[in-house]
């Protein structure tokens, strides 16, 4: 799996992402969201569960790195969640720190969405976002999300946007 951007590349999760992919998820800024940090050993189980999700769903979380350099940014994209009894395809996204705010995480939404949409032909993406995640938030609305409601999943309210095709 591989998408481009102008100046992003996604592709498939690896083991040897694992440093990489705790440097996010060790920081307790970037993860101040989530129901806590992730250690080395659930950071295997990450790539293990994203690696299986490709297996089975044929999507997943792919890494994002810089189109240039190579340098690893995050990761973003679509992932089975089970939403009221039915399973939906979520874009999901989380880069490292020292690189929010350069629209990184909007640039591999919207690929993300495009992929979904056109080439997966679904007809339907959401995003399951905490209600203070401003940030968040306005990636989904930049890439066409709008609000639907507030559900409870791992034990919190989230806000769910909707995108349709």
């Amino acid at each position: 799996m591989g998408i481009e951007t102008e100046r992003l590349r996604l592709r498939d999760m690896k083991e040897n992402d694992k440093d990489n992919l705790l440097e996010i998820f060790s920081d307790p800024i970037a993860m101040k969201y989530y129901p806590s940090t992730k250690n080395e050993e659930e950071t295997v189980r990450w790539i293990t569960w994203t690696r299986n999700n490709y297996r089975k769903f044929g999507v997943g979380l792919w890494v994002v790195e810089d189109k240039d350099t190579g340098k690893f940014l995050g990761q973003c994209g679509i992932v089975p969640q089970k939403i009221d009894g039915e399973v939906q395809m979520e874009i999901g996204y989380s880069f490292l720190r020292e690189v929010w705010g350069r629209g990184f995480a909007t640039e591999a939404a919207r690929a993300c969405k495009e992929y979904g949409i056109g080439t997966l032909e679904l007809t339907r993406i959401i995003s399951l976002i905490d209600p203070e995640n401003t940030a968040s938030i306005k990636v989904a609305n930049r890439i066409g999300m709008v609000f639907e409601k507030n559900i409870m999943k791992w034990g919190k309210t989230l806000a769910l946007y909707a995108v349709e095709k």
